[in-house]
């Protein structure tokens, strides 16, 4: 009797389904399907991770994270907590904990990347299986797959990944949300949305119209209880959005590191002056009274740049024309040549990364690196095609094109970076839609079919839901980078790349059942793929050195393609199933074929990592442009000029090339490999062995002399001026205090890439300040002070060759060394 009670007592339970089986309604290829995108998407990011290279600035921020929990919390840019990074932290908290887990490398960084890339590619198929079935969501899996800036974008170590993970939760929590009318999912759906906010700020809060639109619309709720849901939601996603704000304001300023990119301390400033108001300046809403410092420098918040690079620049081989006069984003603003460098006469002596001469149009009059817009915001990488045209960062001022030429392979998109990414048509010029655009007209059609043909249907239909969403998400990004500036970063548009594949996947099922259904509607399908070929051949048409057969081959698919399908027509004699499928194929062939020609870019041998994003090439070949400079036929990075170099200069500072650290690790970001050079190391154990109790083993002039210290070794290294070199911290005041307290006994000046870096003797180097006077930077009196009071460290005390040592910028053909000299301040100097 007990056998048979306890027999009948125990649960059968359900047999658990193996992983790789397609649950119940699913076709059975279903799963299998998705569990190779997912492992393709594993290989496409995690391929030749081991030779991934340092996002310099970022990375820097992150090692100095994994020194302490206080830097971690802050995102301290140099392990002593003196400067913030310029932007929130919350991007690097994944990668700092992956370098305290697996110790720091570069892959270390790169590793929670890649993951956060296979998470969202599992968060998309789901969102879309739900709204428009598995096929559509296949489609959409392998469109996002191929996207080059998808794949270049999980490749990087920026802010963009994690951003674009948490707006897909985001919109995955809101369909839940709006398909039950529960008021828990559109809560959490808040907190992923504030949670994206400390990886990007306020540019997570431009997808909150779509999510609130869609649970307004389709949520089985009255029209009271919808309103309400969403208030509580905008609640949780306000509190967790400023959280870190909060926290950094509440804590007193002498407790926690300098905020960056203000000139008061506040987070508050660097969010919405630094990051938002100076990228948009079209809105008539000035920054200065924020407390930014790019509010009188133009284009703050970026990495590669932000102002604008004018026209040809004049004098013998002066490239592109850089920045215009004091220039825009950081454009000429610390140097004697402000002004000149538009014209091509820059001196060398000018403020770093300013388009008043120093990086661009630089020496023009002797033509030594003549070219390129200055790494300027918004023509970043040179308005001539640094990284790109022939003449920008190169020797071509003399031994090159002329002027003329050069500008024309910027104004033809071989620029690489920034060749034609201004004004509001740029999401269609070839250096981003190459990236990204791809399937622009089968998108926008099936947005407009989508939302057309869904008239008449419930109010909650789920279908017309999910083309509110996405079309929604897609034109609100695509208005905001229209109207601000993307300044050459690629990785921007992951966040386009993700509605645009899911409306290709979505419509292409759309319309395959509308053209079996037949009738006018049944035309809409064989125009689509024509459209979208015709596209496709047009940009791959812009490079024509790279695969030059892909034209022809995207011609003949389309053309196929529209011929069966209009072969195969419902109501034709002759129209048939095996022939509509055989169309079917052929579109999705020609749809994917191009992109996917980028997309396997990275597995060339020679392919680099790119920290912008961009796979394979990203600018006009018409004007000696990136694919012959830049990316080559295989997508690799190098600098116009085609090589990368490693020779010693003078001090005994080497130039690493392809990205040691002898160069001060390459301008907001470009690849570092981490690694201190023989005189490098002798500095770093020198001014050790004689720190005593101070606090640093030495002051740098810039964030970017700092950065290969900290990379390296996790020295406490204090930058003067922050990102932009024109942060008032430490104030001259304040650096003589931390003198007289023993805090800093070394200084090391010069040869650094911030942008407000100088070189020794540059003590008088004009600038715009951060309150807006012309004058000096805080960085620039500092340097002029212990020039003028402290005592110069021979080279030969640590075993330099010469009373200075030396540093250039890695890996530019014909560069110039820009010399270091090491101080003693203090007592017993």
């Amino acid at each position: 009797m007990a056998t048979n009670v306890l027999d009948a007592t125990v649960p059968t339970g359900a047999v658990r389904r193996p992983p790789w089986r397609s649950p119940q309604g699913e076709p059975a290829y279903a799963r299998p399907a998705l569990l190779v995108l997912v492992v393709l998407a594993a290989v496409l990011y995690l391929w030749g991770i081991e030779r991934s290279e340092y996002h310099t600035f970022y990375a820097s921020a992150a090692r100095s994270m994994t020194e302490s929990w206080k830097a971690f919390f802050y995102g301290s840019f140099d392990p002593g907590n003196s400067i913030t990074l310029d932007k929130l932290p919350g991007f690097l908290w994944p990668q700092a904990l992956s370098a305290r887990l697996f110790g720091f490398h570069p892959w270390a960084l790169t590793l929670p990347q890649a993951l956060e890339g296979v998470a969202s590619l599992l968060v998309l198929y789901r969102v879309v299986r739900r709204w428009a079935g598995v096929h559509a969501a296949l489609i959409t899996g392998t469109a996002f797959l191929v996207t080059p800036v998808a794949v270049g974008l999980f490749r990087t170590s920026v802010e963009d990944p994690a951003f674009t993970l948490c707006l897909l939760l985001a919109a995955e929590a809101t369909q839940r949300a709006a398909q039950a009318g529960r008021l828990r999912p559109l809560v959490l759906a808040g907190f992923w949305v504030g949670v994206g906010f400390q990886s990007k700020m306020l540019e997570a809060w431009v997808v909150l119209p779509a999510l609130a639109l869609v649970y307004l619309i389709s949520a089985p709720l009255t029209l009271r209880r919808r309103l309400a849901h969403l208030g509580v939601s905008a609640l949780v996603m306000t509190a967790v959005s400023a959280s870190w704000m909060l926290a950094v304001t509440l804590t007193p300023a002498k407790d926690r590191p300098y905020v960056d990119g203000t000139t008061n301390n506040s987070a508050f400033s660097m969010v919405v002056g630094y990051n938002f108001l100076t990228r948009f300046s079209s809105l008539g809403i000035s920054a200065a009274s924020t407390g930014s410092v790019s509010a009188t420098q133009g284009g703050g918040g970026g990495h590669a740049g932000a102002g604008a690079g004018a026209g040809a620049g004049a004098g013998a081989g002066a490239g592109a024309g850089a920045g215009q006069g004091a220039g825009r984003g950081f454009g000429g603003a610390s140097g004697r040549a402000t002004g000149l460098g538009a014209a091509g006469l820059g001196s060398r002596d000018a403020g770093a990364f300013g388009g008043a001469g120093a990086y661009g149009g630089a020496r023009a009059q002797g033509g030594d690196r003549a070219g390129g817009g200055a790494h300027a915001h918004d023509r970043a990488f040179g308005a001539g095609g640094a990284r790109g045209g022939q003449g920008a960062w190169s020797d071509q001022g003399t031994r090159g094109p002329t002027a003329t030429g050069a500008s024309v392979a910027g104004r033809q998109g071989g620029g690489g970076f920034g060749g034609d990414q201004n004004g509001w048509s740029k999401m269609f010029g070839t250096s981003l839609a190459s990236q990204t655009g791809w399937f622009y007209p089968i998108a926008a059609l099936a947005a407009v079919c989508g939302l057309l043909w869904s008239r008449g249907r419930p109010r909650t239909d789920r279908l017309r839901a999910g083309y509110v969403l996405w079309a929604t998400w897609l034109a609100l990004y695509f208005l905001v980078f229209s109207a601000g500036s993307v300044a050459g970063h690629t990785y921007y548009m992951g966040v386009i790349a993700v509605p645009l594949a899911a409306l290709t996947g979505a419509g292409t099922v759309l319309l395959w059942r509308a053209y079996r259904a037949g009738g006018p509607r049944a035309w809409v399908l064989p125009g689509a793929v024509a459209a979208t070929a015709a596209w496709a051949a047009y940009l791959a048409g812009q490079f024509p050195t790279f695969l030059p057969g892909l034209v022809p081959v995207l011609a003949v698919l389309g053309l196929a393609a529209v011929v069966l399908l209009v072969l195969a027509r419902p109501g034709r004699p002759r129209a048939g199933g095996r022939l509509a499928l055989a169309g079917l194929a052929a579109s999705l062939a020609a749809l994917l074929i191009a992109p996917s020609a980028w997309a396997v870019q990275v597995f060339a041998p020679s392919y680099r990592t790119n920290v912008m994003g961009a796979v394979g090439p990203t600018g006009s070949d018409r004007g000696q442009g990136a694919t012959r400079a830049d990316s080559g036929r295989f997508g690799r990075t190098v600098w116009a000029g085609g090589t990368v170099s490693g020779r010693v200069s003078q001090g005994g500072l080497r130039d690493m090339g392809r990205g040691g650290a002898g160069g001060g690790g390459g301008f907001g970001g470009v690849g570092s490999g981490g690694a201190l050079t023989a005189a490098q190391r002798r500095l770093l154990a020198y001014t050790r062995a004689h720190q005593g109790s101070a606090a640093y083993a030495f002051a740098t002039s810039s964030w970017s002399t700092a950065a290969p210290y900290i990379l390296a070794s996790g020295a406490d290294v204090l930058p003067l001026g922050g990102f932009s070199g024109r942060v008032p911290f430490p104030t001259e005041a304040g650096f003589r205090q931390l003198i007289d307290a023993g805090k800093v006994r070394y200084v090391l000046l010069g040869g650094g890439r911030g942008m407000g870096a100088m070189a020794p003797g540059t003590g008088q180097t004009a600038a715009r300040t951060g309150q807006g006077g012309t004058g000096q930077t805080a960085a620039a009196q500092i340097a002029g002070w212990v020039q003028a009071t402290c005592t110069q460290v021979p080279a030969s005390a640590y075993g330099g060759t010469d009373s200075a040592v030396a540093s250039s910028l890695p890996g530019r053909a014909g560069n110039t060394a820009a010399a270091q000299q090491l101080y003693r301040c203090g007592p017993g100097q």
